[in-house]
């Protein structure tokens, strides 16, 4: 849904309790869109330990400094 500002800053309990409910609020200024209401998630996604075996490898070298002309781009 998209309203303008005007109606936004008029309506904006009513429109806060379709967020709830889940939908997208579109605030638009001249018929741009400027902002978005969405719902807060209220729970963390559960995070599962090893989900990601497999995916990817930590390279044998990973806790070696980095070479001098890559860390000097870091302390300019």
């Amino acid at each position: 849904m998209e309203v303008n500002i005007h109606e936004a800053k008029t309506h904006l309990s009513k429109l806060l309790e379709r967020v709830v409910l889940g939908e997208e609020v579109v605030i638009a200024k001249a018929g741009k869109p400027i902002a978005k209401l969405v719902p807060i998630s209220t729970k963390p996604k559960k995070r599962v330990v090893g989900s990601a075996k497999g995916e990817f490898v930590v390279p044998d070298d990973f806790n070696n400094p980095l070479p001098k002309e890559i860390e000097d781009l870091f302390y300019k």
